[in-house]
């Protein structure tokens, strides 16, 4: 059976996955990174079937490792694969994922009461603070981010967004010190990636709204372009399927016919669904005639487009006239 490189798995990959499936996987990739993988979809052809099922097999069963890794830790992973797949099975997947037995930095965090953990947290460095929630779960480091003073909340937040690399002496320092106060700690062998702006909006996404306007106020002040990363963040256009009738009919008599269809351009079928479903038979016609009419379009282009509708959106959101879900929000009829 032939081996292929990562790149050539992933141009594998996209090529099964069909374009309206590939697209948001490709957006979120470096700009670098979706070179060489098209590159690679330009060069393979006439791969064997059995080749394919092998990619795609192993692109599986790494995805539902990482699954049990990000729920369990290692243990908890390994134990999971070896019920499923047998123990050398388990163990060559969890060497192909590149876990080892060391755990991911401040695991214990899942098995601490989050009030322990807000008790140790409020005298410390907001950097400190920050880094200590990039690695906690987003619903646990909410709770913990809204229980922080107004200014401090700020503070923190910016400070995660803007987080990239961590030292393993720096995660060591802190965890040796939680050692102390939670009777823990785990050692992190290599640099690890946490923070970042996706982690600032997962926790966002899962604070009350309270906080949200209140960090995001902070942001604005200091750093608008930030600030509206974020906000694009928080909801992308593909979340407009998760709004009711009523609040997508009132974002349509805002948008720009033209600029939709550039927006719906090869999105999810559930996408123009939802939005056609809102319109009337001949403009939903129409629309469709539209999209068909544009052609191929840049991926930029598309996205500026998205990025205007979303904009609508948040307005609207902000104006009080329609209401957005988070990641926990029930609804009451």
């Amino acid at each position: 059976m032939a081996r292929f490189s990562g790149v050539q798995k992933a141009a594998i990959f996209i090529m099964q996955v069909g374009k309206d499936r590939a697209a948001p996987v490709l957006r979120s990739l470096r700009e670098q990174e979706v070179s060489e993988i098209m590159a690679e979809v330009a060069r393979l052809s006439n791969l064997e079937k059995e080749a394919i099922e092998e990619v795609l097999n192993e692109f599986r069963e790494t995805f539902i490792a990482r699954a049990h890794v990000a729920q369990g830790g290692y243990e908890a992973a390994r134990e999971l694969l070896e019920a499923s797949y047998g123990g050398d099975k388990a163990e060559e997947i969890l060497v192909n994922l590149g876990v080892t037995l060391v755990a991911a930095p401040f695991e214990f965090l899942r098995r601490t009461d989050t009030r322990q953990v807000l008790s140790y947290l409020q005298d410390e460095h907001p950097q400190t603070i920050a880094l200590v929630l990039a690695h906690m779960n987003p619903d646990a480091a909410a709770m913990v981010l809204s229980a922080l003073p107004e200014e401090e909340q700020r503070d923190v937040a910016q400070r995660i967004a803007s987080m990239d690399r961590t030292s393993p002496e720096v995660i060591e320092q802190v965890e040796a010190i939680l050692e102390k106060k939670l009777s823990t700690v785990i050692q992190q062998a290599d640099f690890t990636s946490a923070g970042g702006i996706q982690s600032l909006v997962d926790i966002l996404n899962r604070s009350d709204r309270a906080t949200e306007r209140l960090i995001l106020e902070g942001l604005e002040r200091n750093n608008p372009e930030l600030a509206d990363d974020v906000r694009n963040r928080m909801f992308i256009f593909e979340d407009i399927t998760t709004l009711d009738d009523r609040s997508v009919q009132l974002v349509l008599r805002q948008v720009d016919a033209k600029e939709l269809a550039i927006a719906l351009k090869g999105v999810d079928q559930k996408v123009r669904d939802k939005i056609m479903h809102n319109m009337s038979e001949r403009a939903a016609a129409n629309l469709a005639e539209e999209i068909n009419l544009l052609g191929p379009i840049k991926l930029k282009t598309v996205e500026e487009s998205q990025a205007a509708v979303v904009r609508v959106i948040r307005v609207l959101e902000e104006a009080g006239q329609i209401v957005m879900s988070r990641g926990s929000d029930e609804l009451v009829v």
